[in-house]
């Protein structure tokens, strides 16, 4: 008699509340008071508690708090929220656990309750180190505030940290963002995601500079400012893991890469995502709804198709690519002719994108799908 292998699984956990939401943003989220927060975070803990763990075989790898801004929960909220995770699920004993946080909406005592609870990464939604820049974004944070909000967070014991940075925005030069590249490195984080602005069709920067689009860096700015990213973190250590993501060695997000190597995962809260054993779960998205107790959605069972677009649109954004495995055969004149192209290269019995690939990704990443 076999026993079950153990298989890894990751948690996220959605808090869709914010200070005020920003211009750019599309996410469900939403500014919100502390009697609607504390009835979401209730309802949380017995949408956890009522679905429990889909597995006994399952073992939590890695658990992501995203919104939002999760930090503007109280700290004994979000943390009684972990707790409960604890009490359903066994965690291995190098969780990885994440809260995105955003300055403005943490302190001291709020981050040092986080690393009591046993929280170890902390994702901060930075930008840009020129306040003008912030102030056009709508960020609710200073460069000066950020900088206090980090200090607190390595003095409460954060010894992995993620900063998030955005380029391509309005009225910011190569130079600019050259400015906030030296000036985030010299704080030594961990972890970088670099990130250049999508105007999101119903946000008010799609409408404001959908038509005016010179009011943007122009594409060539674009361009330039990514590849001085890729050169300028490269060159003081910073390896990039996957396309838009560089981190020092070690300090890849685990829960991210679970994504992208479709590990199964559970997703709680408004709008939340599961897949567990190829079968996608989406949560509610109206927070009246949800607030009622119906924070179930819609259910998909993966087709073979589905499985298999998947596995090469979310892989290949690793820069280590993908082994293609037993779908080889099915997409041998497509990886044939994307080589000629000088889009994808063999490495190691595995496919990767190029570095002419990743200036055009979305158009090789699009190829995969039938």
């Amino acid at each position: 008699m076999t026993e079950n292998k153990i298989k890894p699984l990751g948690l996220y956990v959605h808090i869709p509340f914010c200070v005020r939401k920003c211009d750019y943003c599309d996410f469900l989220s939403g500014p919100a008071g502390e009697e609607i927060q504390k009835a979401y975070v209730e309802q949380l803990l017995e949408e956890i508690r009522r679905d429990g763990n889909p597995s006994a075989a399952y073992e939590v790898q890695t658990v992501f708090f995203g919104g939002g801004t999760p930090s503007i929960l109280r700290a004994d909220w979000l943390c009684r929220i972990l707790c409960e995770l604890r009490q359903i699920f066994p965690f291995s004993k190098d969780a990885e656990i994440t809260v995105e946080a955003n300055p403005g909406t943490v302190e001291k005592e709020k981050l040092s309750a986080y690393r009591e609870a046993g929280i170890n990464r902390l994702s901060f939604g930075l930008q840009s180190a020129r306040n003008e820049e912030l102030k056009k974004l709508g960020r609710i944070h200073t460069w000066e505030q950020f900088l206090e909000s980090y200090e607190w967070a390595r003095q409460a014991g954060f010894f992995n940290i993620n900063l998030d940075l955005m380029s391509a925005l309005p009225g910011q030069t190569v130079r600019s963002w050259q400015k906030t590249l030296e000036e985030v490195v010299a704080l030594d984080p961990e972890h970088i995601s670099a990130y250049s602005l999508i105007l999101e069709e119903g946000t008010p920067f799609y409408s404001q500079y959908e038509k005016h689009p010179d009011l943007l860096p122009s594409e060539e700015e674009e361009r330039q400012m990514y590849s001085d990213t890729k050169r300028f973190l490269e060159a003081r250590g910073y390896e990039r893991y996957e396309i838009s993501n560089y981190a020092k060695p070690g300090y890849a997000c685990r829960h991210n890469v679970g994504y992208w190597e479709r590990t199964d995962y559970k997703g709680y809260g408004l709008g939340a995502a599961s897949l567990l054993n190829n079968i996608r779960y989406t949560n509610q998205t109206e927070l009246s709804g949800y607030l009622a107790g119906m924070t179930r959605g819609t259910k998909e069972v993966l087709t073979e198709q589905a499985v298999r677009e998947e596995y090469f649109f979310l892989g290949l954004r690793k820069t280590e690519g993908v082994d293609p495995g037993k779908y080889r055969t099915y997409y041998k004149n497509l990886i044939k002719k994307l080589q000629m192209q000088q889009l994808l290269e063999e490495k190691d019995d595995k496919i990767c994108l190029t570095d002419r690939g990743i200036d055009v990704s979305n158009y090789v990443l699009a190829q995969f799908l039938d």
